[in-house]
């Protein structure tokens, strides 16, 4: 797609040619509610900048379209780095006048308060101010306070996981922003576990893994993101190794996350594992009611926007999902209140709603078998068979237990699927099940990441 033709594609041209990519991958009403009225504000070094109409508009696009969006200009302009998000109405001046106009927003913007700091990869906007606690992430929320109090010395590292959209990003950047408002001299840095193994591996062909070692040791707080993704990736573990080692060793505070614990992350050296599990390992779960009540009621605030007590219990009610799924659902009542200038009735909210909430997919009984069988590394085969070897009856137990307790099957029905079982060998099965999960946390964990893999 590029050519020597591209690079020289004025603001508007290359909006109109990206938002025509874009509008091929995502929904007529997404595109219509969400990219209609944006433009390019700017491209200063290598960073794109879309003016938005709105707050609402920028999160949303920034939180649910940011990849589409770098990954369409890029496909005309390879060369850019990045992409921000600024509000700003699109002004109509002739082309010649853009850097004039720039010049003008950019003396009138309080940059600090939107972008992230190129320096340390931070977002200013993931504070603990911002963050909701509620029952499903005290804990981790307390082992953040501690770390900060203590830096380098209590909890390090400090592991913290968790699903997709439970706020792992927010906790452990709001840790970087902490410390740097309490020691602006300590050197804090983020970085996704993907961003790093790029890092190494461009260091390795520029013959510059000296500097690429010297840039990560630096840090008094290292944080870093996604680990799961380093599955498999002998050389860049490696090199997390002794970049881990060098850290601790000099007392300079590490923090981890990942959709899973470090133990299930498969491909995973055992001695990255071990090192992980020297400091303190946490998980943050779904959020129950209360605390997607209590999350709903703080982001309708933060974006002074009026939500009555039966509106937010009757979506904290429906939507069972993560915090994402939330603020999604959230985001979209603002912007049609915004756009209807009005509160929108109970009847609207449930029509929204219902639209935005995805249906839960039928999982069939063999789908459960074969991520069972996967995650205990059995044959599929074997859960079906008369035998009593002990690697065999536990997940066979367990599927029994989720067959049961997740999917509301019938004792019966449950025996007949797994190879003509008795009702009473199903029921044993499931009550052995719920009574080592009052003791057994590793039980709680195998079965928590099992949920995950099943969602």
């Amino acid at each position: 797609m590029y050519n020597t033709a591209s690079a020289s594609l004025s603001n508007r041209e290359l909006w109109q040619n990206t938002l025509t990519d874009i509008e091929l991958n995502v929904s007529k009403a997404v595109f219509n509610t969400w990219f209609k009225g944006t433009h390019i504000v700017k491209r200063e070094s290598g960073i794109v900048y879309v003016g938005v109409p709105s707050q609402i508009c920028k999160d949303w696009l920034s939180d649910k379209h940011h990849k589409t969006i770098l990954e369409a200009i890029r496909g005309f302009v390879p060369d850019i780095r990045g992409v921000e998000y600024v509000i700003a109405k699109e002004s109509r001046q002739p082309e010649e006048h853009q850097s004039q106009k720039n010049e003008r927003l950019h003396s009138q913007l309080p940059l600090h308060e939107h972008y992230i700091d190129r320096s340390d990869n931070l977002n200013p906007r993931y504070t603990f101010d911002s963050f909701v606690v509620g029952s499903f992430n005290e804990l981790a929320y307390a082992a953040s306070q501690a770390v900060v109090n203590n830096l380098g010395i209590i909890y390090n590292p400090l592991f913290i996981y968790g699903a997709t959209g439970h706020g792992k990003t927010h906790l452990i950047q709001a840790i970087g922003n902490h410390i740097k408002k309490l020691y602006p001299n300590k050197k804090v840095f983020y970085v996704t576990s993907e961003k790093f193994g790029t890092d190494y591996v461009t260091a390795l062909q520029n013959n510059s893994v000296e500097q690429f070692k010297a840039k990560y040791r630096q840090h008094d707080l290292l944080i870093m993101d996604d680990i799961q993704f380093m599955s498999g990736r002998e050389k860049t573990q490696e090199e997390l190794f002794h970049l881990f080692n060098s850290l601790y060793e000099n007392n300079k505070q590490i923090v981890f996350s990942s959709d899973q614990h470090p133990n299930y992350i498969q491909k995973l050296e055992d001695r990255l594992k071990s090192r992980f599990g020297q400091g303190m390992i946490i998980d943050i779960s779904p959020p129950d009611h209360e605390s997607r009540v209590a999350i709903l009621r703080t982001k309708a605030a933060q974006n002074d926007f009026f939500l009555s007590d039966e509106a937010i219990e009757f979506i904290a009610t429906t939507v069972e999902g993560n915090i994402r799924d939330l603020e999604g659902v959230l985001n979209r009542i603002m912007c049609h209140a915004q756009l209807k200038n009005t509160t929108l009735t109970l009847d609207e909210l449930r029509a929204l709603i219902k639209d935005s909430v995805k249906p839960q997919k039928n999982i069939s009984h063999k789908e459960i078998v074969q991520c069972v069988a996967s995650f205990y590394d059995i044959d599929e085969a074997s859960i079906y068979e008369k035998t009593r070897k002990k690697e065999v009856v536990k997940p066979r137990q367990l599927i029994m237990y989720l067959m049961r307790n997740d999917f509301s099957i019938s004792y019966p029905a449950i025996g007949q699927k797994l190879g003509g079982r008795d009702h009473t060998t199903v029921i044993h099965s499931c009550e052995k099940i719920k009574h080592d999960l009052l003791e057994d946390t590793a039980l709680q964990q195998e079965l928590y990441q099992i949920r995950a893999m099943l969602k």
